[in-house]
């Protein structure tokens, strides 16, 4: 099985089909090996009416209790032989979907991080959600066919041979009749196939919406907008439950199918060889043998049924895999160097000028605006924004993001100890884990857990509060004292007492470093060496925080709210 540290090698991303071909090369002798212990065991149960028939014919017949006991005996050991094979079949296919199974993780995984801050922008939460959960199982079920799908095959010509030797007229409605079968399911294997695909996008839809429900739903609260998300959540869970009764409707004749219609057909031939039988044509041992051998290739054909539904909805899967394996990063064509020193930064779409060593604020009436103008300036969107003289599209992105940091207000937190949370990938000296939390106002944070910085930290921090969430993600960005800080509404949850204290302390932590952030809280624009106003994504004014108090109307009514909504905390 595959390694945890092992390379899961480069996939075949061409088409679903490619993918899983790709899966079966990586893996070519337990593949191999589950084929043939796959065909030995069919083989060996199509074995068993033979000895049967010759245990009949040549002791019981007869009353030659000699041979019968042989027979008997080589009946037995065939029998465990063949239990044997079983067990180490299935082992070896465990081991191929298993295989399957990871290699599918890691892959997909590698792509998430390869695609790095560009993944939010080119898929959502929900089908990623959804290819970890229920593709990636289903992938590595479908290759089931490297192992009783080719033993089935196997099987069936060894019986069509056997039964050749017994009647070639029954032979003959054995070899015509079992693909009809298999042709008759055909078409329903290719409607499943449309039903799974529809379905396996609602679910990424869907789980998209669990995402954005589990995360938002204190805002949801605050704005009495809980009662529409649901209902819309509703309508859509609605809407997938009646497309999986159609996958379910598809699945239930596939599988009624490939039972069924191999029993009707067991019925036939048995009736057939039983008129033999009585014509005397063939013997007795001959008729019990003929029985059996269709009776096995109920087997194999069920098999077969079986295999084109699973191979169906791994297409499916695949399909989808290889969607997401094709998503390219932001291109990275940079070959200048960056600025030697600190140096401004700039973004012409909408005029920010971010000077170095000081600190600049944002404030814009439709948030959005303002995350833009961070994203262009943090290189994470295509832009004309420029470092220096050197456009950021020329810079290597790896050196960006060694000297300019994006602390987002939403960052994801990891499960993990606090004190691993805010270090990052470097140890931290105690007094420098210290000073961040302390600028960040995060003291009652630390004193409040169990175990202080030792403490563990749940995944997205859901054993925090909202402001407590965001005081540890300003930490951590601290502690990475980035030459350039690039914050989005870093203190947007707090309440009015302790932003305050946020946007001073920061301010002289800061002190001598190119530091922007976002926000509309005069607290904090009040402490700013420059602030931009934005309207529709453009600069309308820029100065202090109390110039555009006395200029710009506009941008007084703006911070007016929130110095309307502190008085309230107050």
């Amino acid at each position: 099985m595959i390694d945890a540290y092992e390379d899961p090698g480069t996939p075949d991303c061409r088409s679903g089909r490619h993918y899983l071909m790709w899966l079966v090369r990586r893996q070519p002798g337990r593949c191999a090996a589950g084929a043939v212990l796959g065909s030995v065991w069919m083989v060996l149960l199509a074995a068993t009416p033979y000895l049967l028939s010759r245990a009949i014919d040549d002791g019981l017949v007869p009353g030659d209790f000699p041979a019968l006991a042989g027979w008997t005996a080589v009946l037995f050991a065939v029998g465990a032989f063949n239990a044997w094979l079983s067990i180490m079949r299935h082992r070896t296919m465990t081991r191929v979907r298993m295989d399957a199974n990871f290699r599918t993780v890691k892959v997909v995984v590698g792509q998430a991080v390869r695609l790095g801050a560009a993944l939010r922008r080119r898929v959502g939460a929900g089908e990623v959600v959804t290819i970890g959960v229920g593709d990636v199982q289903t992938i590595s079920q479908s290759l089931t066919v490297v192992g009783p799908g080719v033993g089935a095959v196997v099987a069936y010509l060894v019986v069509a041979a056997l039964l050749l030797s017994v009647s070639p007229l029954v032979a003959a409605v054995v070899l015509l009749g079992m693909p009809v079968i298999v042709v008759l399911v055909g078409p329903l294997l290719a409607r499943l196939q449309g039903a799974e695909t529809e379905y396996r996008e609602r679910q990424g839809v869907l789980t998209a919406r669990i995402a954005d429900l589990a995360g938002g739903l204190r805002v949801l609260n605050g704005l009495g907008g809980k009662g529409l998300f649901a209902q819309a959540f509703r309508r859509d869970s609605q809407r997938l439950r009646r497309q999986g009764y159609r996958v379910g409707a598809v699945t239930s004749w596939v599988q009624a199918l490939g039972v069924g219609l191999p029993t009707l057909f067991l019925a036939l031939v048995t009736w057939l060889a039983a008129r033999l039988a009585a014509q005397g044509l063939i013997s007795v041992g001959e008729l019990v043998s003929v029985y059996g051998y269709v009776a096995v290739l109920v087997g194999p054909v069920a098999f077969w049924v079986e295999c084109g539904y699973q191979i169906s909805r791994g297409l499916v899967s695949a399909r989808r895999v290889v969607r997401f394996l094709r998503l390219e990063p932001l291109a990275d064509t940079g070959t200048h160097d960056a600025p030697a020193g600190p140096a401004a930064l700039y973004d012409p779409e909408s005029g920010v000028r971010v000077l170095p060593g000081r600190l600049t604020a944002l404030a814009a009436a439709r948030p959005s605006d303002a995350a833009a103008v961070v994203d262009r300036l943090g290189a994470y969107t295509p832009s004309a924004a420029t470092w220096g003289d050197v456009p950021l599209a020329d810079i290597p992105v790896a050196r960006i993001r060694e000297r300019v940091l994006v602390a987002d207000h939403e960052a994801d937190l990891f499960a993990q100890t606090l004190r691993s949370l805010v270090r990052g990938r470097r140890e931290r000296a105690p007094g420098d884990i210290e000073r961040a939390v302390r600028t960040a106002v995060a003291e009652d944070v630390v004193l409040g857990l169990p175990d202080g910085l030792d403490s563990v930290i749940e995944a997205q921090g859901r054993n925090l509060s909202g402001g407590q969430r965001q005081r540890v993600r300003l930490v951590r960005a601290l502690l990475a004292d980035p030459e350039v800080l690039l914050a989005v509404e870093p203190t947007s949850a707090l309440d009015a007492h302790t932003e305050a204290r946020v946007a001073e302390r920061l301010r002289a932590a800061r002190q001598g470093r190119t530091t922007l952030v976002t926000s509309t809280s005069p607290l904090v624009l009040d402490r700013a060496d420059t602030v931009y106003f934005l309207v529709d994504g453009a600069v309308v004014a820029a100065g202090s925080h109390r110039e555009l108090l006395d200029a710009e109307p506009a941008y007084r009514a703006l911070v007016a709210r929130d110095a309307d909504a502190e008085e309230v905390v107050r």
